[in-house]
């Protein structure tokens, strides 16, 4: 035999005092998270730029490497030029008519040049060198200039959340527990409505004759409806829901009572 299910004996206006607490808990909620701005994208933002900073600086580095094994390698050329040139003057010494003498003169010109274009190499490489230096040096009070504000802005964001995190764990909860006393498709009602609200209201009251945060008017009778708190209405432009202005006041001072304490 099938079991019957249990009938809601919740009236409507319980029901409108549990969501209307809701929101007041998930509203100071979402103003704690606002506390935070956009530091955490800002955290996050300045450590991807010191990321690029730091592949940059390496990778200059490693040019300046590549440069520093190139003169070193010129260097050796003009060892080796040297010592061509060594030998060619101790063949001269010994040779035995003036074509040899010429061939290794000429031959020790050329080492001469070698060893000559080798040193404006070397020159060129240098002023390359200074030139990375220059902006790796650059780069680096970049990224130090990064860093510090990094730090910062991390020290900003920490004691933002140790100061909130005892308040919003207790929150949190607080939701939870108020959110399970709403049956299931008035409570996906809310989510739903309170996400595509731009301020995170789901649930709003009437305050001299019109809702609150809205320049549109409620019609008397509607606002009769709605403080007789037998059905639950909804604005037609926004799509919240609807109180009258004394269960607002009567729940916010009640759960201004109840979070005191935390």
């Amino acid at each position: 035999m099938a079991t019957k299910k249990k009938a809601d004996t919740t009236t409507i206006e319980e029901k409108l005092r549990a969501l209307y607490d809701l929101q007041i808990i998930d509203s100071r909620l979402d103003e704690l998270r606002n506390l935070r701005g956009e530091l955490p994208m800002e955290v996050e933002d300045l450590e991807n730029e010191i990321a690029g900073l730091e592949k940059r600086i390496g990778k200059i580095e490693d040019e300046v490497l590549n440069f520093v094994n190139e003169i070193k390698i010129k260097n050796e050329l003009n060892k080796n030029s040297e010592a061509q040139i060594k030998k060619y003057k101790s063949q001269q010494d010994n040779v035995r008519n003036n074509r040899e003498f010429e061939a290794l003169a000429k031959e020790i010109e050329y080492q001469e040049l070698e060893i000559q274009l080798q040193n404006k190499k070397i020159k060129e490489i240098n002023a390359k060198i200074e030139f990375k230096k220059s902006q790796i040096e650059e780069q680096q009070t970049k990224l130090s200039s990064y860093q510090e504000h990094l730090n910062h802005k991390k020290s900003e964001l920490e004691n933002l959340i140790r100061e909130t995190e005892k308040e919003e764990d207790f929150l949190i909860k607080k939701s939870e527990e108020f959110g399970s006393k709403i049956d299931e498709r008035l409570l996906n009602s809310y989510h739903r409505i309170r996400k595509s609200s731009k301020n995170g209201l789901a649930i709003t009251s009437i305050d001299r004759g019109a809702v609150v945060g809205s320049f549109f008017t409620v019609p008397p009778q509607k606002q009769v409806e709605i403080a007789s708190r037998k059905k639950i209405i909804s604005d037609e432009h926004s799509g919240k829901i609807l109180v009258d202005e004394f269960l607002a006041k009567e729940e916010q001072e009640r759960m201004e009572e109840l979070l005191k304490g935390n």
